[in-house]
């Protein structure tokens, strides 16, 4: 019986580890067109990824339950605040119970229009999150005017990019 049940998690951490591989493979890269996708916003209407090409978008991964989500929150706020005309910011929170979200939204005040709850048992399993080989949260794509991919940046970096975009216009 022990070396049934070692087989067994054996199996199960064989499993984890190609799903994770394999996530990361088939996710898009810098420079490549971000993988388009379709969902329902918090607020019921239709959304579609590649709907907001021509400005760039911050896809924000993140989940109630993650600590270094609900920290950087202030920062996501603060940069939405400064920069929402150049800046649209698209929220995927991956959530196992479909309304743990409107606490943090409510706390820390996401205001944009562009919210998406992605309810799974296991949160890392979304569609969305896959298609951009999310791992781990908080995790953040920046997307070019083009609909391209960004290198990673920092909220930091973020901020320096669209003033100095600003300042060129």
């Amino acid at each position: 019986m022990k070396k049934i049940s070692q087989y067994i998690v054996l199996g199960i951490v064989l499993s984890f580890g190609l799903f994770y591989l394999y996530t990361k493979i088939s996710a898009a890269d810098e420079g490549d067109l971000a993988p388009d996708f379709e969902a329902t916003l918090v607020d019921g209407t239709s959304f579609k990824l590649s709907e907001l090409r021509g400005g760039y978008v911050l896809l924000d991964f993140w989940g109630s339950w993650c600590p270094p989500c609900i920290k950087e929150s202030p920062q996501l706020v603060a940069l939405h605040q400064k920069h929402g005309n150049e800046l649209t910011i698209v929220s995927v929170a991956l959530e196992k119970n479909k309304d743990s979200w409107k606490k943090v939204v409510s706390k820390f005040g996401y205001t944009w229009k562009n919210q998406i709850v992605n309810q799974n048992r296991f949160v890392m399993l979304s569609d969305i999150a896959r298609k951009y080989g999310v791992s781990e949260i908080p995790a953040k794509f920046l997307i070019a005017p083009d609909g391209k991919l960004m290198e990673n940046y920092s909220f930091k970096e973020i901020d320096s990019l669209l003033s100095k975009s600003r300042t060129n216009r």
